[in-house]
C-alpha cells in the first residue's frame, strides 16, 4: 500500500534549514554512522516524489553529476520556470495537491511517495489529509531561526509513534504515523 511520507532532518529546535536556505548546519553532519543505510533503506521503498521549488533549485545549484533519484518520478511544486535536468524524469506542476498527489500516488505503483523538503509544501498535503508518515532525523544542534519543520496552521492530532533509534554524532531518527483529526459527533 503506497503511504505519503515526509523523510527529513530537523534541527533540534525545528528547522530544516537556515533563513536563507541553507544545510551547512546540516552537511557538517554528512557520513554519520547509520545515516546512508536509513537514507538507502528508506530510498528503496520510494516510487514517486514530489518537491517544492527551493529544494529543486539547491539540487540544481549542486552541478550533480548524475542525477540521485534515476528512473523515480519527480513531481516539482513551482510558480516559475524552472530548468529541467537531462536524464530526471520531472514533471512541473503548481497549484491544488490533490490531483499531483494522485498522480504520484499512481505512479508509485504500491511503493511509496516521498515528500521532500519543503516545510510549506508537506504542510498542504497535511492539511489536505495526504500525509502519512513523519520520518525525522533530529540533528544536534540549534539553528535558532529559518524555514519550519512543518508549518501547519492548525493543532493536528497527537502522532503515533512507531519506532526511534539513535545514529552516530547524536542524531535521533523518529517515525510517527500521523493520525486522523478526530470528528465532532
Amino acid at each position: 500500500m503506497t503511504r505519503t511520507q515526509y523523510f527529513v532532518a530537523s534541527s533540534i529546535d525545528g528547522f530544516i534549514a537556515a533563513p536563507d536556505g541553507g544545510l551547512d548546519w546540516l552537511l557538517q553532519f554528512d557520513g554519520f554512522e547509520g545515516g546512508q543505510e536509513s537514507y538507502d533503506g528508506f530510498l528503496a521503498g520510494v516510487g514517486a516524489i514530489i518537491m517544492g521549488a527551493d529544494t529543486y533549485r539547491f539540487l540544481l545549484d549542486q552541478k550533480l553529476e548524475v542525477w540521485p533519484y534515476a528512473d523515480t518520478p519527480v513531481w516539482v511544486f513551482s510558480h516559475t520556470e524552472l530548468p529541467a535536468i537531462d536524464g530526471a524524469s520531472l514533471r512541473f506542476v503548481s497549484g491544488d495537491v490533490l490531483p499531483v498527489h494522485r498522480e504520484a500516488s499512481a505512479a508509485a505503483a504500491g511503493a511509496n511517495v516521498w515528500l521532500v523538503g519543503g516545510g510549506n509544501l508537506v504542510a498542504q498535503f497535511q492539511q489536505a489529509g495526504l500525509l502519512d508518515d513523519l520520518l525525522l532525523s533530529i540533528v544536534p544542534v540549534l539553528l535558532g531561526s529559518g524555514r519550519p519543520l512543518l508549518p501547519v496552521s492548525t493543532t493536528t492530532a497527537p502522532l503515533a509513534l512507531e519506532r526511534q533509534r539513535t545514529l552516530g554524532s547524536g542524531v535521533v531518527e523518529l517515525a510517527y504515523r500521523m493520525q486522523p483529526a478526530p470528528t465532532d459527533a
